[in-house]
């Protein structure tokens, strides 16, 4: 997305409301008066292990946020939010037990006032309820590839992978060359079917495979004989070059041409 798209998504109330709680000790903090009454102190500073807090939450939303493939402002706040307000969470208890106790209820209520908005643009995407949708239509697809995302909604990196995965779909979409998504939250069943882990800790979200005959060709991120999931970036330019897309696209293109040709000669 765009500097100006991402400036535009920071004014939904979704963003303002995580960024001021993401904000609100260092602000009230280091503003004096408020810093005074609040915190009971003389010096508006940060102590010894106020500042380990913080030192510590910057490296870890930057471990976070590279391993989730952040690669837009807009992502890199998304994937970053959880950890701010975690350690904005821990120095309101270590400042005060109530204050801490009264940004916990907050936190909770923003959550579900404020959920994090959904990708609104166009796209060409099937959304499939469940293995048994994905899989009918699998079976009566010998003749088309079908690229099907995996994902989850409270995962940051699927909600990042949300408007790329939109765009290729508009952009490479023909008769034979299908893009769909299945949630696999809300659906396990398909997660368990197609080896994706849905759980909190999982390195596997999102998954997106190629199928290719009704069978899966490629697949991001791989599985190594081990178990172990190879680490995969979920940028426009990795899935493109993965999935082989443009020579895929051009591929199904000319089937197309050559099957209409054919029809036409008979």
């Amino acid at each position: 997305m765009s500097i100006k798209t991402d400036i535009k998504q920071l004014f939904k109330p979704y963003y303002l409301f995580n960024i001021l709680l993401s904000l609100s000790y260092v602000i009230l903090k280091r503003t004096p008066g408020l810093c005074n009454y609040l915190f009971n102190v003389q010096e508006c500073e940060f102590d010894g292990r106020e500042t380990e807090i913080l030192f510590f939450l910057i490296i870890v939303v930057m471990i976070r946020s590279r391993k989730s493939g952040s690669v837009s402002m807009i992502s890199y706040l998304s994937s970053s939010f959880v950890y701010t307000k975690v350690a904005n969470l821990i120095l309101w208890f270590n400042a005060d037990f109530l204050m801490g106790i009264f940004y916990g209820i907050i936190f909770i209520l923003g959550a579900l006032i404020f959920p994090e908005p959904a990708y609104s643009g166009p796209d060409n995407v099937i959304y499939f309820r469940g293995v048994q949708g994905l899989d009918e239509e699998l079976s009566r697809s010998k003749d088309r590839y079908w690229l099907i995302t995996f994902y989850t909604v409270w995962n940051p990196a699927c909600v990042n992978f949300a408007p790329i995965f939109a765009k290729m779909s508009t952009e490479y979409n023909l008769d034979n060359l299908k893009f769909g998504k299945v949630d696999v939250g809300r659906y396990p069943e398909a997660g368990q079917k197609y080896y994706v882990n849905d759980s909190s800790l999982s390195k596997q979200l999102p998954t997106t495979i190629l199928f290719k005959d009704g069978k899966e060709a490629v697949r991001r991120p791989m599985i190594d004989s081990k178990g172990t999931v190879a680490k995969f970036f979920f940028s426009s330019e990795n899935v493109k070059a993965a999935f082989d897309l443009n020579n895929l696209y051009e591929q199904c293109k000319n089937s197309l041409k050559a099957k209409k040709k054919h029809i036409k000669n008979e």
